[in-house]
């Protein structure tokens, strides 16, 4: 197996961790609708980022970056949404 192969492989894993530990956050979020402890400003420039990131994986073909990074802008725009409305 070639090089792209464990690249791609090691991208996956760093995308499914990364991507995992936004799932408790969204979940306890959707769940008990309390939002103080988070920063509507973190949260915007994070979901920016996600998106470029996003357009990034796109650019270069990277499915890694893409699924990762697809997933995730979803999870925070979950956590982003909840914060505008529940404050």
């Amino acid at each position: 197996m070639g090089g792209a192969f464990w690249a791609d492989t090691l991208g996956m894993l760093a995308a499914i961790c990364t991507t995992a530990a936004f799932v408790p956050q969204a979940w306890r979020v959707l769940k008990t609708r309390d939002t103080r402890a988070i920063s509507l400003t973190m949260y915007v420039v994070f979901t920016i980022g996600l998106a470029l990131w996003l357009a990034y994986g796109i650019a270069i073909l990277s499915w890694p970056v893409i699924v990762a990074n697809a997933v995730t802008i979803l999870f925070a725009l979950a956590i982003l949404a909840a914060k505008i409305r529940y404050g």
